[in-house]
């Protein structure tokens, strides 16, 4: 039933909050924990939303009204994401076609995304409208991945929040939110240069405190500096990716390769020189270990250790930077990867 859309939005906002037939409104709630859902990128996911209710009114009854809405994160207006309305339902913006309600029994107004992205992270409401009743419950979508800092060629403390949200987005990821970088810190991450986070603040993790970061008197935790400017401020950036649809990999080639012929022999093999975010997920989500340097899209060296041992990242498991060498040096491997198709 959810394969009839209408193009006009007015046809569908008119009767959200309309008042016909109040004397015979249902009494209506809508259940559901505030219970997060977990996923990787590319997944499909549910979003749960029951309905109790005594009548038996279903979802094809222009009595019922379902809405859901992602929650904005720094701003004050919310993102419409499907609306139902008896037999109509419209979806909106980047969720136009990649969402519909899973409508199992005549109780259920869970919602379904497919093809889950990076910028699906969030809160998510669910509002079900009828007559007079209105009840509404709130599910959080979190994506399984990996935090990452990062810094351009030109050196730390060089990123304007713009140049910064830019700065993840080529490298396959986007910048991370409190949330994310706290839970990475839960895990493990320690370090010491400030970055900006997706609401305006500038960060940093440190699990063991010491004096250049913040003082070794002072408890662990996610130090902040607040909220900055985004035009004027400069710091570094705090990225977060998930998995990917596609293979990530060192390239066995019989020499040492520079900068430009490292992108060539990724093209030579079907592939594409592969960005930072892709080494972070194949490391933290696949457990990739390699203990070769390889070049990767931003001309950084890097090569990703999941089992430490002496020569490789002896001390703990990371993915190593060797830094922003001289593109001409033929000193390193190739990092590639693979979409698929």
């Amino acid at each position: 039933s959810f394969s009839k859309y209408v193009n006009n939005v007015s046809e569908i906002n008119c009767c959200l909050h309309s008042g016909e037939n109040r004397e015979s409104f249902l009494k209506l709630s809508a259940v559901s924990p505030l219970i997060k859902v977990l996923v990787r990128r590319g997944d499909n996911a549910t979003l749960p939303c029951r309905l109790n209710r005594s009548s038996q009114t279903s979802f094809d009854s222009s009595e019922m009204r379902v809405k859901w809405t992602k929650l904005p994160q720094h701003s004050s207006e919310e993102t419409f994401v499907l609306v139902s309305v008896g037999i109509y339902r419209k979806t909106y913006g980047t969720f136009n076609h990649r969402v519909y309600l899973q409508e199992a029994d005549e109780n259920d107004a869970s919602l379904i995304i497919t093809n889950v992205t990076l910028d699906d992270y969030g809160n998510y409401k669910c509002e079900v409208i009828s007559g007079l009743d209105d009840s509404t419950n709130v599910v959080s979508l979190e994506l399984e991945g990996v935090v990452f800092p990062y810094s351009p060629r030109l050196g730390r403390y060089n990123l304007n929040y713009h140049d910064a949200a830019t700065a993840c987005l080529e490298q396959d990821a986007v910048v991370a939110s409190f949330d994310q970088l706290f839970d990475a810190w839960v895990a493990g991450l320690d370090w010491c240069n400030a970055g900006w986070l997706s609401d305006g603040s500038v960060q940093y993790p440190i699990t063991t405190p010491r004096e250049p970061c913040g003082g070794k008197n002072t408890v662990a935790g996610v130090r902040s500096y607040g909220q900055r400017d985004k035009d004027q401020a400069r710091y570094d950036v705090f990225c977060f990716t998930s998995d990917y649809r596609g293979r990530f990999y060192f390239l066995i080639h019989p020499s040492k390769l520079t900068y430009k012929e490292a992108v060539q022999a990724c093209k030579n093999d079907g592939a594409e020189i592969a960005k930072v975010g892709q080494i972070y997920a194949a490391w933290k989500l696949l457990g990739f270990d390699r203990c070769d340097a390889g070049w990767l899209a931003d001309g950084s060296v890097r090569y990703p250790i999941s089992n430490p041992r002496r020569n490789c990242s002896p001390t703990e498991a990371a993915v190593r930077f060797v830094g922003f060498p001289d593109k001409k040096l033929k000193l390193y491997g190739v990092y590639c990867f693979k979409a698929s198709k």
